[in-house]
């Protein structure tokens, strides 16, 4: 870099470390990166030079996230203050189907406000599946990884009856733990990975996942589980076994639903929970008004503001309370409305979020507006009808098939005359006979899934209406999850009132 080169950059770190300065410093945010700044330089020099030092932050689209990188940078800059040199920042997003554009675009307001582009101590990642590429706005999905959610989400939540918590986040987040391999092995590899969780609250993540690999009888050796590498290696275990339980026999399934856990042997996490408050409240002002950050209708919805899915998972609801319980729509959006400001409130979510939230679905029209907006995100993001969804909700394949009739009968009487031929194709293993291609296409049409993965559902037994049974190894992970509530409903129309745990987010 020529002496110009480096005048000009070191110019625009002091112009957004006093921008940084000055948005922070009336909140109190300023006297935490003070105090942790001089924390991480002392655990960065530890390892060497800290010029040569990386240092990861996992971003993810999110209101927290986003503060957490600001912080970060506020750090990087201030030792570039104090030292004239500073480390390099990584940033990772893990990209998924349910990731819309507004989230792509507070992203890249973040970064841009941040000066995080012309800044050649920066890199910023994106991670699609087992892609890697550097964070572009405009980048387009991937088709094979909306794929791959897509499946996941259909699979799951014929499991299960369309609980919200294992049909869209079992998967995800073994692909969360994927891409933070990904972003710490590549290209050399980081020193450190900031975290907000507390060493408590690592520790019991830590032995959560290990107990879970015990209970799965996928554990590592005690030496194979050392370190992050460890860790990522027991989820990878995880994974498998749930994979395997979910789709069978299927080494190209998968093997791309692998979890990488080849990462540098050095690699620390460092905490900054006892430094910095998340409370989006407290910095809203950083959030909106210097980064950018938009809680978009869709990209914001119940406890996330980085993924449409939980609105999703309510609309979901709704469909099961009006096709599978025969009472309203609106009934089981108001079950999921209620679960949602639950988990908001015991997440300590700001009163005016929460509002934003439930203000969506009150009102004349509300509930028929955000049922026509979620129709369209299912068939925008994953290809999903409101048909396949109410397959899904209805899960007539699992038990042999058991509620294929009534579901037949009830949302595909034309085909109530092929009814048991219907049930002999999801529940043998020979090829179908050139007689029953046309009945595959049905079958295929109104479920959205293959007829292998449909068969391999009629192998497994699903979930009770309750959903306090167990479905296998799926249930497993929703163990222990704080993101699920019994509730009190119904399940006919003007029927006895009956406990139920849902999940979600």
């Amino acid at each position: 870099m020529s002496a110009v080169q480096q005048t000009d950059l070191s110019r625009l770190r002091r112009h957004t470390l006093e921008q940084l300065r000055d948005r922070m410093s009336g909140t109190g945010h300023w006297a935490e990166v003070e105090r942790c700044a001089p924390r991480l330089h002392a655990a960065l020099s530890e390892l060497g030079p800290v010029r040569d030092r990386v240092v990861m932050v996992a971003y993810g689209g999110g209101k927290d996230s986003a503060y957490t990188t600001a912080f970060v940078r506020a750090m990087q800059l201030r030792l570039f203050a104090e030292f004239g040199e500073t480390f390099r920042l990584r940033v990772v997003t893990m990209r998924h189907a349910g990731m819309p554009r507004p989230v792509m675009d507070n992203i890249d307001r973040t970064y841009a406000a941040l000066n995080l582009y012309p800044d050649p101590d920066c890199e910023m990642l994106l991670v699609d599946g087992d892609d890697i590429a550097e964070f572009d706005v405009d980048l387009p999905q991937r088709p094979h990884v909306i794929a791959r959610n897509r499946l996941d989400v259909l699979v799951t939540g014929h499991r299960t009856l369309g609980d919200g918590r294992p049909t869209f986040c079992n998967a995800c987040n073994l692909s969360a733990a994927h891409a933070f391999g990904l972003g710490a092995s590549h290209d050399g590899g980081v020193d450190i990975i900031i975290t907000g969780d507390s060493p408590t609250e690592q520790r019991t993540y830590l032995l959560w996942i290990h107990r879970l690999a015990d209970r799965m009888a996928v554990a590592p050796s005690k030496e194979e589980r050392k370190g992050f590498g460890g860790t990522l290696r027991t989820i990878d275990n995880i994974g498998r076994a749930y994979f395997t339980d979910i789709f069978g026999d299927a080494p190209e399934l998968l093997q791309e639903r692998r979890v990488h856990h080849d990462t540098p042997a050095q690699l620390r996490f460092f905490s900054i929970y006892d430094d910095t408050a998340y409370d989006s409240g407290d910095h809203w002002e950083l959030l909106t008004g210097f980064l950018g950050f938009q809680f978009d209708d869709v990209a914001f919805s119940f406890s996330e503001s980085d993924c449409g899915n939980p609105a999703l998972m309510a609309h979901i609801r709704g469909l099961k309370c009006e096709r599978v319980y025969g009472r309203e729509y609106a009934d089981g959006i108001a079950e999921y409305v209620t679960f949602g400001t639950q988990l908001m409130q015991k997440k300590e979510f700001p009163p005016n979020l929460i509002e934003m939230i439930s203000a969506r679905y009150r009102g004349p029209g509300a509930v028929e507006r955000m049922r026509a907006a979620m129709d369209a995100y299912a068939a925008d993001i994953f290809g999903l009808t409101e048909e396949h969804l109410v397959c899904l909700v209805s899960s007539p394949f699992t038990d042999g098939a058991a509620g294929l009739p009534a579901y037949v009968k009830a949302e595909q009487p034309g085909l109530l005359p092929h009814t048991e031929r219907l049930v002999a194709l999801c529940t043998t293993a020979t090829e179908p006979s050139a007689e029953d291609a046309a009945l595959v296409t049905e079958l295929e049409r109104f479920s959205g899934l293959p007829l292998a993965q449909v068969r391999r559902l009629a192998g497994h037994t699903g979930r009770s209406r309750t959903g306090m049974g167990q479905s296998g190894v799926v249930d497993l992970i929703l163990n222990g999850d704080p993101h699920k509530l019994t509730i009190t409903t119904r399940h006919s129309a003007g029927g006895p009132e009956v406990s139920e745990l849902i999940s979600g987010r």
